[in-house]
């Protein structure tokens, strides 16, 4: 793999999608792949990279929806992982939609989840003739006020569990050997909506993101 393109899965929620924020209701457009994080990043890498996007609109580390059974993502990722490999490197960014109401995770709750992810990942060379790569652990933007009424209601009390998982995620990565990164430390939730990203906010994250894929040398 030294000689080939250094394949990056990055995994994630609306923000890794590029959910474009609006103060109407859903549904909502995507940002084109070069303002997504994941193409700003990309664009910085330069040659020898190749992305691999994973992000689903709902997503939660490892939960369950009773609307809608897919949004678990510890229950698909093992699958996109053997359906992409060989991988150098999994960047999760994850946590957002585990702090809805509905769920009434606690922000600790909420990185047992992401750990379940990293332990995924670990496991993922089994049965393959490629080991595992290596995992980035992400924390998103912490939640802001939404101009939407519903997303309000469906988020109340998460913006203190979304402040909280940086730290988390931080002593859990450092407790599985793993990289993390704190997207909230390059930018803020910007969109009217409180919970995702304007074009700036992803483009501050790809850039940094570029910078953190670059100290990790992939070999």
């Amino acid at each position: 793999m030294s000689e080939q393109a250094k394949r990056i899965l990055c995994f994630g929620d609306s923000l890794t999608w590029g959910w474009v924020p609006r103060a109407e209701a859903p549904p909502s457009p995507r940002y084109n792949f070069a303002q997504r994080w994941p193409g700003v990043m990309a664009a910085a890498l330069g040659a020898g990279y190749e992305i691999i996007e994973e992000g689903l609109n709902g997503r939660t580390t490892s939960i369950a929806d009773p609307l809608d059974p897919k949004l678990d993502g510890s229950a698909y990722l093992p699958a996109a992982l053997a359906s992409h490999m060989p991988l150098d490197l999994v960047i999760i960014m994850l946590g957002t939609n585990d702090c809805k109401r509905l769920y009434g995770r606690s922000a600790f709750e909420i990185a047992v989840g992401m750990q379940k992810l990293v332990l995924q990942v670990r496991a993922s060379g089994v049965g393959s003739a490629y080991p595992a790569p290596r995992t980035l652990v992400v924390a998103p933007p912490p939640l802001a006020a939404s101009a939407v009424p519903w997303f309000a209601q469906m988020m109340e009390g998460g913006q203190a569990k979304s402040m909280a998982l940086a730290a988390l995620y931080e002593d859990m990565a450092d407790f599985m050997k793993v990289a993390c990164f704190d997207a909230g430390s390059v930018t803020a939730t910007g969109g009217v909506d409180g919970i995702h990203l304007t074009a700036e906010n992803n483009a501050a994250i790809g850039q940094a993101l570029a910078g953190e894929v670059r100290r990790l040398k992939l070999i």
